[in-house]
């Protein structure tokens, strides 16, 4: 049976898309590239880099902006992608009968909201160190928290979405689940959904395990806050949860109300932060509920490093950290660049 690896299983390395001109950070460009450049920076101190780019040019561009970084951890491919959401588009790793195995899902775009084509190619044109497995399931990697035990956390809004796999039923859903992924048991949230948020309440937006046995999830505690019944809901499920299976609760604050030019509210949330070796990436907004972010942090990983990245120009596009990332497992990649 295959097995989803948690995000704290030891990495080779972490993959990103840097974002181009025809993707649509381009009208936040600089800004976009500057917590692009911070969080490449980051896990380079710490482990490999796979970097997608679109040609020549744009690696030169890349790698100038990059400036003093350890290259031996750092690895370029050159293909074409709509977007940079790597998280929903990258590669599930499993272990199956002891050795590595590629999950391909299909990605449609968060349930066609937007062109995908290409996003939904890339884990097939890469080159691992296992075999594919191309999967006729849409899933995104932002929908799926597991542990080590198999109990995966997850949206009802999301993965039962009739935009996603529409003639399947939640006992349909739940099979594939413990096929496909090994999953064991799986603790459905009906409540919790950020403003902004494309992905239809993506659980590493709001819940997420940091161990076995806690989760760290948004807590909402300001009443006026268009937010506060959903989280209140949701904070509920997760209590009950708690009790239901001894886990811990680490409570995250909510940002206070964030905006972009238009007006409309951006989908803030510390729970996109990601796990790495001996580190945690954890998104800040440049807000006053940083500090609080980082300290219950600490009190989650009290192992780890917890490494702020400035992540509120991600928000411009209705994501942050963990979305534009995905975790690569020790052995799916070859450990230098001339692979």
């Amino acid at each position: 049976m295959s097995r989803l690896l948690p995000e704290w299983h030891p990495q080779w390395g972490v993959m990103i898309a840097w974002p181009h001109p025809d993707t649509d950070w381009a009208y936040i460009m600089d800004r976009a590239e500057a917590t692009y450049q911070a969080l490449a920076q980051a896990i380079l101190k710490r482990e490999n880099l796979l970097i997608l780019c679109r040609d020549q040019a744009h690696e030169e561009h890349i790698l100038e902006r990059l400036g003093q970084v350890d290259r031996s951890r750092l690895q370029m491919r050159q293909l074409d992608y709509n977007d940079t959401w790597a998280r929903d588009f990258g590669p599930l790793s499993v272990i199956r009968n002891g050795d590595l195995l590629i999950k391909d899902f299909v990605f449609n775009g968060w349930g066609g909201k937007f062109e995908a084509a290409l996003d939904n190619t890339t884990t097939g044109k890469l080159d691992w160190n296992a075999p594919v497995e191309s999967v006729p399931l849409v899933m995104e990697g932002g929908s799926l928290e597991i542990n080590s035990h198999g109990q995966l956390l997850t949206t009802r809004y999301c993965l039962l979405n009739p935009n996603r796999n529409p003639d399947l039923s939640q006992a349909d859903i739940e099979a594939q689940l413990a096929h496909h992924l090994g999953v064991t048991q799986v603790l459905w949230l009906s409540h919790g959904d950020l403003e902004g948020d494309d992905t239809d309440a993506h659980i590493d937006t709001l819940a997420r395990f940091c161990d076995d046995s806690t989760i760290a999830y948004v807590q909402c505690t300001d009443k006026t806050d268009s937010h506060y019944d959903e989280l209140a809901k949701m904070e509920l499920e997760l209590q009950a949860l708690a009790a239901q299976y001894q886990l811990k609760l680490v409570p995250l604050p909510m940002t206070p109300a964030l905006f972009d030019d238009d007006g409309h509210r951006l989908p803030a949330t510390y729970a996109n932060f990601l796990i790495i070796n001996g580190a945690v990436l954890l998104p800040v907004y440049n807000c006053d509920t940083d500090a609080m972010a980082i300290s219950q942090m600490k009190k989650a990983f009290p192992h780890h490093e917890i490494v702020p990245i400035d992540c509120l120009a991600l928000t411009w596009q209705h994501g942050s950290l963990h979305c534009v990332t995905m975790q690569l497992p020790h052995g799916l990649r070859k450990t230098t660049s001339t692979d």
